[in-house]
């Protein structure tokens, strides 16, 4: 029997496509049934033919070539594979020479296939995944971090590498422990971060958000959730946001709401919280104390004769020689203009009375200087004492700014203490609340418009509506003068509910007429939490026929902060109705970036305290070019009011502002003088994305 024939019936035993090469020829003498298939053809077409018929690859014409020469060796590894109807066919190749020649020298070669085809599909539809997997990491704006139960690396995007700074060799070689090293070793807390991360480990279903401060400065937020498969949790996702800059904008913006933005002095919202601290250790340990208020004399005399940067730069001044001469645990805040207030704490009227001297001196005493010119500054100070002028901050400002009338009357330049009248500023209230109720019965109360000018293309996109009262007997009474007492009595929300109505319906007029304004109404904290509130927005739209995204609600930042939970699902309800909402004097509240992520408020109004000193003091630069970032970051378009200069329009225009308001362009006005500010009316109008705004305090 000779070698073929010896070997052919285990051929055909082979559960694989195998052929019998000789190898001084290179051709197939024998074939299995399992070859004609593979190959998709018959025994008879396959013997005779040379191997590299059908494989042809590099590897395997070195190969053939190597057994020419008299190497002989065996081959395994992948291939492909010609078939004899043109397809190609991943294949497993196997060439074993055989013994059988003189001396042991090989003449044939067993070579066997494999078809591996559909592993091959696999495998590419494998990396396909692999390769959509890692593009879509790639796009976040996270880092990412895929690990597997036991924290070995599986998978990361370029952002996460930046975040971290992971060296490039480190990545590239997957060396999970030198990762997880290098990230503790840059967490500030590295022993507080290896214990959450091992407890992470330990719990394979847990999910955990917490922050990372990273030893050079970052503030980083960690996000973990379990990597499920088919058998249960496979490994953990991890997903890093870098908010160095939001935590930075986050603390300028909680620093607005309690200090004052040009003196960096505390302002009136966090005078109110020492205040009321002092009241509660009154009422525990009888621990008396008084408030100071400082007003500068004649101060606008300064301001025009040396500019509003000398001004401003005086206040500082004042600010810093007052606090000079204060105890450690008194309080010095700003609370208007040219007014500063200073919280005595455990003081009674001869100590008050001292520290008052002191301060008469350090201001009345000493001269200023501008532009190298001197100049004398003096002060009136009103004081006001707990328990018998009040507890409240309210109470006792009101009675120190009496107190300081007293002493301008008296000359200035001095102090007086408060003296209330028993009942005298009760009176006055109830009078000054039964002339608003009549005022309004009797059609005194009226709205003034003020333009709103976009900074894309000069067009007048909006107005802003001043509520304004002239009294037959009391004459012409500024809104500051009665808004407060309305909202002290409630008559707020009835004055509310009429400008409400007056607004929206000249809204209406001026739709139908072709000019389409978007009206926005200030909206009190009072009339804001009435249970009905919403329901009434929705009424007047219907009655007046304007449509809902042409309305505005401006609201005051109290309102994200007292019942939040409330507060966000009524600004929900209006915002299912279409209409728009907005941020009032933005910067001067309490509102922070957490409140702002969540209420669905679309705009930002910039305070014009802090647009006056627009463009030349640093501080004021500072604070608009911050609140800007802020709203652009968070999708929010930026007004600015109190805009009277040219400069100051160029600079909100550079910064990106939206739009602006202000005496440069033109100052309130009745309904028929603004009509004068608009283009001819079209029969057809589109909404415009400015808005007129209603005001109930100016």
């Amino acid at each position: 029997m000779n070698l073929i024939a010896a070997w052919t019936p285990l051929l055909d035993s082979l559960p694989l496509a195998g052929c019998i090469v000789e190898l001084a020829g290179q051709t197939v003498v024998a074939a299995n049934p399992e070859a004609g298939r593979l190959l998709q053809a018959g025994r008879g077409e396959l013997v005779g033919r040379r191997v590299t018929h059908w494989l042809a690859t590099p590897e395997d014409l070195a190969y053939w070539a190597d057994i020419a020469t008299g190497r002989f060796a065996s081959l395994r590894s992948d291939s492909l594979l010609c078939t004899a109807g043109g397809g190609m066919l991943h294949v497993e190749r196997h060439v074993q020479p055989l013994p059988g020649g003189a001396a042991g020298v090989p003449t044939h070669a067993l070579v066997t296939l494999r078809d591996r085809s559909g592993e091959q599909r696999a495998e590419d539809e494998r990396e396909a995944v692999v390769a959509e997997l890692q593009a879509t990491l790639e796009s976040t704006g996270d880092g990412i971090l895929v690990t597997d139960l036991d924290g070995r690396v599986r998978a990361f995007n370029r952002r996460f590498a930046q975040i971290w700074g992971v060296p490039d060799e480190m990545l590239e070689a997957r060396d999970s422990a030198g990762i997880h090293d290098w990230m503790r070793r840059r967490a500030l807390d590295a022993d507080g971060y290896e214990r959450r991360l091992a407890a992470l480990l330990a719990a394979p279903l847990l999910s955990s958000t917490e922050r990372l401060e990273l030893v050079e400065g970052q503030t980083v937020q960690r996000v973990t959730r379990p990597l499920w498969g088919r058998a249960g949790p496979q490994g953990r996702v991890y997903s890093f946001s870098d908010l160095t800059e939001l935590v930075k904008v986050r603390a300028l913006s909680e620093a607005l709401s309690s200090h004052d933005a040009l003196t960096r002095l505390p302002n009136r919202a966090l005078l109110a919280e020492k205040v009321s601290d002092a009241a509660a250790r009154w009422r525990r340990e009888q621990q008396s104390f008084a408030l100071l208020v400082v007003d500068l004399d004649h101060f606008r005399r300064v301001n025009d004769s040396f500019g509003q940067q000398v001004a401003n730069r005086v206040l500082c001044e004042v600010g810093e020689r007052i606090g000079a001469v204060l105890r450690s645990q008194d309080v010095l805040a700003r609370i208007g203009g040219d007014n500063f207030a200073v919280l005595l704490q455990d003081a009674d009227r001869a100590s008050a009375q001292k520290a008052v001297l002191r301060v008469l001196n350090i201001v009345n005493g000493q001269p200023f200087e501008a532009e190298g010119t001197p100049f004398s500054l003096t002060c009136s100070i009103g004081i006001a004492l707990c328990p018998q002028d009040g507890h409240a901050l309210d109470d006792l400002v009101r009675q120190a700014e009496a107190a300081v009338r007293s002493a301008k009357a008296a000359g200035r330049a001095g102090y007086r203490f408060a003296e209330p009248v028993p009942g005298g500023e009760a009176h006055s209230h109830v009078r000054l609340v039964h002339a608003m109720r009549e005022a309004l019965k009797e059609g005194h109360f009226r709205l003034h418009y003020q333009p709103q000018i976009r900074f894309r293309d000069g067009a007048v996109c909006g107005a802003e509506a001043l509520l304004r009262w002239r009294d037959p007997q009391l004459g012409e009474i500024a809104p500051a003068a009665f808004i407060p007492v309305a909202e002290d009595s409630g008559f707020i929300v009835t004055l509310g509910n009429w400008v409400l109505s007056q607004a929206v319906r000249q809204a209406a007029l001026w739709h139908e007429a072709g000019r389409s304004l978007t009206v926005a109404i200030n909206v009190s904290a009072l009339q804001f939490r009435q249970p009905d509130f919403v329901s009434q927005v929705a009424d007047v739209l219907a009655v007046s026929g304007l449509p809902a995204h042409l309305l505005e609600l401006e609201l005051t930042e109290s309102i994200l902060v007292d019942k939040a939970d409330e507060a966000l699902e009524r600004l929900q309800a209006l915002q299912r109705l279409g209409v728009q909402l907005s941020l009032d004097d933005f910067g001067t509240g309490y509102s922070c970036l957490g409140s702002l992520k969540r209420v669905p408020i679309g705009r930002l109004k910039i305070d014009r305290s802090f647009v006056a000193g627009l463009p030349d003091d640093d501080t004021d630069v500072g604070l608009v070019r911050a609140i800007t970032q802020l709203a652009q970051a968070l999708g929010k378009r930026v007004i600015a009011e109190g805009v009277e200069n040219e400069a100051q329009r160029r600079f909100l225009a550079e910064l990106g502002c939206d739009a602006f308001q202000g005496f440069l362009y033109a100052p309130a006005m009745d309904a028929t003088a603004f009509d004068r500010h608009l283009p001819p009316p079209r029969p057809r109008p589109m909404p415009t994305a400015g808005g007129r705004h209603i005001r109930l305090v100016r």
